[in-house]
């Protein structure tokens, strides 16, 4: 990647480097990877509140008459299926069936100004630019405008069982009304406007606000000052594994298509429209797949990592492997290893023995239900 120099970096910067933030790359920005520390953050997020800076992430609007509808054809989940002021969580296929990228769709309503149906997408750092480039060559020609609608702005997590409490008291607003996966303008008194989702990525309830820059700025302070505790990546990754929801490019790829990675709740194929990659879809509906993403929690103390090999139950270390961890580390909650990793589809089944070769060693582990922690 390179020296320092080439990495970008967030609004919240600063402001993350001076309340102890540590620093690393992390697709292609720099970005605080713990603050206290990884135990106390996620400890934090699952017994009280975190906030969390994700404005490395993209945020694209989409506008025009028939946005939904162009959209449909990128993604197989059904986005009539949501109205104005809710949002689904899809992937964007290829032709293959692969996953390019896994995104959220926030369905805005009805511009009357503008005559158009008004989307925004949430989409990974990581594939911000391709994701645009490509999602720019498909709707574009159809008139719809797609647009960057984050700019300099700040997105921003608030996560944790007193994230409701604490947004409500800093808003002066009711939330009660505000269902998972909705959204809404919210205005923050001494602060700014933000639009604010109750979505997120660590199990609990939660909330992402997107705001501009200097409201963003304050709202980060606002947020410090209270108390809530500020963390970095690395409970984040904790926190996501936990709730067994999926890292792209770890536990999916432009390889691997969403019924073999756990995702056939997003498909779709009783609607009748075509999107990209549904004949490969249908095919494996047919057919079955040969491999799918598992859950696997290991019976000893030792920690599962990405690219660690998946054996046959009772096979001994250097065995010819079955299947390889996608993501995997200590679960602070469960206080044991956990994993997701790709296994052949025969031996996915819950319960089902298997093995994971860590260090020269043959550690038994167990396929179990998913997601590992639930509130």
């Amino acid at each position: 990647m390179g020296g320092t120099e080439a990495l970008r970096r967030t609004p919240l910067f600063e402001a993350a480097r001076s309340a102890g933030g540590r620093m690393v790359p992390f697709a292609g920005w720099e970005m605080a990877v713990q603050f206290a520390g990884l135990l106390q953050e996620h400890k934090a997020v699952r017994e009280h509140c975190g906030l969390f800076d994700i404005s490395h992430m993209g945020v694209l609007r989409l506008s025009g008459p028939g946005a939904k509808d162009v959209l449909q054809g990128l993604v197989p989940t059904d986005l009539f299926r949501i109205g104005p002021g809710e949002a689904c969580y899809t992937v964007l296929l290829n032709e293959q069936g692969g996953i390019r990228d896994d995104l959220i769709v926030y369905d805005r309503g009805w511009d009357e100004a503008a005559q158009a149906h008004d989307l925004l997408l949430v989409i990974n750092a990581a594939c911000a630019a391709a994701d645009t480039a490509w999602i720019r060559s498909q709707l574009e020609p159809a008139g719809i405008r797609v647009a960057d609608h984050k700019g300099d702005g700040v997105l921003v997590a608030l996560q944790g069982p007193e994230a409701a409490r604490q947004l409500e008291a800093m808003s002066g607003s009711s939330l009660a009304g505000l269902p998972r996966f909705g959204h809404r303008p919210l205005t923050l008194p001494g602060i700014g406007e933000a639009f604010v989702a109750r979505t997120g990525y660590t199990g609990e309830d939660g909330f992402e606000l997107l705001l501009e820059r200097e409201p963003g700025l304050t709202f980060w302070s606002h947020c410090l000052e209270r108390g809530i505790q500020p963390c970095g990546l690395g409970a984040r990754d904790t926190l996501r594994l936990e709730a067994a929801m999926h890292l792209y490019g770890s536990d999916m790829d432009a390889s691997t298509s969403p019924l073999e990675a756990g995702l056939g709740w997003l498909v779709h194929l009783e609607m009748p429209k075509p999107f990209v990659g549904r004949e490969v879809l249908e095919q494996q509906t047919r057919d079955g797949v040969q491999r799918r993403l598992v859950g696997l929690q290991l019976q000893g103390r030792a920690i599962p990592r990405h690219g660690y090999p998946v054996l046959a139950s009772g096979a001994e270390a250097g065995s010819a492997p079955i299947g390889t961890i996608t993501s995997g580390g200590w679960s602070p909650s469960l206080e044991a290893g956990i994993a997701l990793a790709l296994v052949p589809a025969s031996a996915a089944r819950v319960g089902n023995p298997l093995t994971v070769e860590i260090r020269g060693k043959a550690e038994p582990a167990l396929v179990v239900k998913r997601p590992f922690y639930r509130r």
